[in-house]
């Protein structure tokens, strides 16, 4: 229910978008109920890429489609104090970064930062970060984690004048715009025993809402 408020009430500037939906209140509604639907769903998870599974399965393509992480090369960001706070670790800690766009198919379902911990990975799931497109979640699967959100929220510009349209997102009459991104998580993995070891900031886009809802 405070997920559903929250998102009447984001009133910021509506960003550029070509996801439009009908301008009609049961559709309205049927996008709010799909991402406090998805939400859920992430909270009630260890694994986020499980969740993108389903979502997949269910929605994508068909055939057995596998969710890929698909590495973004030079966006390189070092940990900086807050993720080195999350991750309970120093400033000498060696802390490995990677952002990639989790596909079903050709839909990117979300883009991710991903700062971990090396050192308390196996070599062989270094090698696996560091040279396939698996997703970070299936790497480390054997590990038995646990995810503890620090944050869900909606982005910035979600449902303001219920997508009306702007200067920089005009709309057709009768449709809503919906921004490309829709839904942000801030979670650390830990080992069962509470030893973080990574921290993923999700930023979950508008390929998620089924149309129509």
């Amino acid at each position: 229910m405070r997920m559903l408020l929250v998102l009447l009430i984001a009133l910021s500037a509506l960003p550029a978008t070509a996801k439009e939906v009908p301008d009609r209140y049961g559709d309205f509604m049927g996008v709010l109920n799909q991402v406090h639907g998805l939400n859920s769903e992430l909270l009630s998870r260890d694994s986020a890429t499980a969740t993108l599974q389903n979502w997949c399965d269910a929605h994508g393509p068909g055939g057995g489609v596998r969710i890929m992480a698909r590495r973004i090369s030079g966006a390189d960001k070092p940990a900086g104090r807050a993720e080195r706070r999350d991750l309970k670790v120093g400033r000498k800690a060696v802390v490995a970064y990677r952002r990639v766009e989790l596909v079903c198919g050709d839909k990117v379902l979300s883009e991710a930062d991903n700062w971990y911990l090396p050192g308390r990975l196996t070599p062989e799931m270094n090698a696996a970060l560091t040279g396939t497109q698996t997703p970070f979640g299936v790497v480390v699967k054997q590990l038995n984690f646990r995810r503890r959100t620090l944050s869900s929220e909606p982005l910035p510009g979600w449902m303001a004048q219920v997508g009306r349209g702007s200067s920089a997102a005009p709309t057709r009459p009768g449709f809503l715009v919906l921004p490309h991104e829709i839904l942000r998580h801030r979670a650390v993995l830990t080992t069962p025993d509470g030893v973080p070891f990574s921290l993923v900031v999700e930023s979950y886009t508008d390929a998620l809402i089924v149309s129509p809802p």
